[in-house]
């Protein structure tokens, strides 16, 4: 899994299996502007599961 883009943001994953904890790490013009924090379960996060945080993100702050 690796970084995304929409709207010209990136979302960059990070998480550790050992610690069933993940972040997903926010950058507009290659400026760090947010972090947001997550749980999950298995050998690494679900695909729908970051969808989901970067759709919410996206339209908490009004960018859709």
């Amino acid at each position: 899994m690796g970084a995304m883009e929409r709207d010209g943001y990136i979302f960059d994953i990070e998480y550790s299996v050992i610690h069933q904890k993940g972040a997903l790490h926010v950058y507009r013009d290659g400026v760090l502007v947010d972090e947001l924090t997550f749980t999950f379960a298995g050998e690494k996060p679900n695909e729908q599961q970051i969808e989901t945080l970067i759709d919410d993100y996206m339209e908490k702050h009004g960018i859709y």
